[in-house]
């Protein structure tokens, strides 16, 4: 039986629809107690059947956290979630561009401000505890065997996940040149896959950090299982209590969790902890520089029910803040068109998991929550609004090799 509605709810469905009326691109069927009505003439069509009309009013009052909160709490359903959201995304338009230019204008006014509330450590250990410490089981049945929690490279349309994620942790060794000489610092250690995987194939030592408590455990103890641990050193401190110098510095996937406020500190840390001629590799998740003073202080579905305390950062900010230090960019590539299909193998995972995952006591609105994560982000990545790079950065002295013909 349907949900009573009250008329605000009405009102709200009629100027979604209206608005709906607009798009550019894409089109959604919708069918909900009222009736139904399609917005838009063009593929994809994202079907959506509303059980509840107060979905219209979450929406128009809180965008896609209210769209997601609404989604958790079985209020609509749909079998196309990654099409809807690239409609969605697809068709901020003019409003998506007024909102990035006032996102400027504010900024300008009240960054100032803004900085002198600094973000203590304690808060981001809270943060990242709050997504990667609700589970090592649950990870390890949704990621590939290497437990990489970061966009894989598929070489070859027919590569295994794990296989791609190889070639992903291939590619940043190759690129910092690594051997037997070398000292490694990795910032943000995961559930140790970077740290074995340069030890073991390229015969480097590993000095690794992560604040999360869970992987601190599974890493450690994995190191320990790969006859590693002369090599490689687990550390669970927070980067800015790092200390010592190395030849090489690593981060996959780590700045997102780094509050915009402190990445200048970020990127002054990983200055010190580099020996003169040192190179540092940074794989990062990066929004579009257009949208970044935006999005750095606004909250969305992800920031509100994913990972709390998040700030991508845009390529623009990552220059800006290396500029600050001794640190300069040598070599940048884009690997997001590689992410939709890492997202989109994750989300089978889980999806083919679903009874194990429940009997580790996640409930149906978790599973739901989850879903929608995953869709959220591969639709974000198809429509380009976010991507992912591959960043190497040089301390002087650092000389690159001859290319030779």
């Amino acid at each position: 039986m349907a949900e009573p509605s009250a008329p605000s709810d009405r009102i709200a469905r009629s100027a979604v629809r209206a608005a709906g009326r607009h798009l550019a691109w894409g089109s959604v069927e919708v069918e909900d107690p009222a009736g139904s009505f399609r917005v838009g003439q063009t593929d994809p069509c994202a079907r959506v059947r509303v059980h509840h009309l107060g979905t219209y009013r979450a929406l128009l009052r809180h965008g896609s956290v209210g769209l997601g909160r609404s989604y958790v709490d079985g209020w609509w359903d749909s079998d196309d979630l990654t099409d809807l959201v690239r409609v969605l995304v697809h068709n901020r338009g003019r409003l998506g561009r007024a909102s990035d230019r006032a996102g400027e204008v504010l900024s300008a006014v009240a960054d100032p401000v803004r900085r002198l509330r600094r973000r203590p450590p304690a808060d981001d250990r809270r943060d990242v505890r709050a997504h990667y410490d609700i589970g090592n089981e649950l990870f390890s049945l949704m990621l590939d065997p290497t437990l990489s929690y970061s966009c894989a490279l598929f070489e070859r349309p027919e590569m295994s996940l794990e296989e791609a994620s190889i070639a992903k942790l291939d590619r940043i060794c190759r690129k910092l040149c690594l051997s037997p000489a070398d000292h490694v610092i990795e910032i943000g250690t995961g559930w140790g896959g970077f740290a074995v995987h340069a030890a073991s194939r390229y015969g480097c030592r590993v000095t690794s950090t992560t604040i999360s408590a869970e992987q601190f455990s599974y890493a450690t103890e994995r190191v320990c299982a790969a006859g590693l641990s002369g090599q490689v050193k687990v550390l669970q401190e927070d980067f800015r209590q790092l200390k010592g110098t190395y030849d090489k510095l690593v981060s996959i996937e780590m700045i997102e969790a780094v509050d915009w406020r402190v990445v200048p500190t970020f990127f002054r840390s990983c200055d010190a902890l580099l020996k003169p001629g040192g190179l540092m590799a940074l794989q990062a998740i990066t929004i579009e520089d257009r949208s970044y003073e935006r999005a750095k202080s606004s909250q969305d579905f992800v920031k509100a029910f994913i990972f709390p305390g998040s700030c991508l950062p845009s390529v623009g900010s990552i220059a800006r803040a290396a500029a600050r230090t001794d640190l300069r960019i040598v070599d940048l590539e884009d690997i997001g068109r590689h992410y939709p299909e890492t997202l989109r193998r994750w989300r089978e995972r889980v999806e083919e998991s679903r009874a194990e995952i429940e009997a580790l006591g996640f409930d149906e609105r978790f599973l739901r929550m989850w879903r929608l994560y995953l869709c959220y982000c591969e639709a974000a990545f198809l429509e380009q609004h976010v991507s992912d790079v591959q960043v190497v950065l040089a301390k002087p002295g650092w000389r690159p090799r001859a290319v030779r013909s």
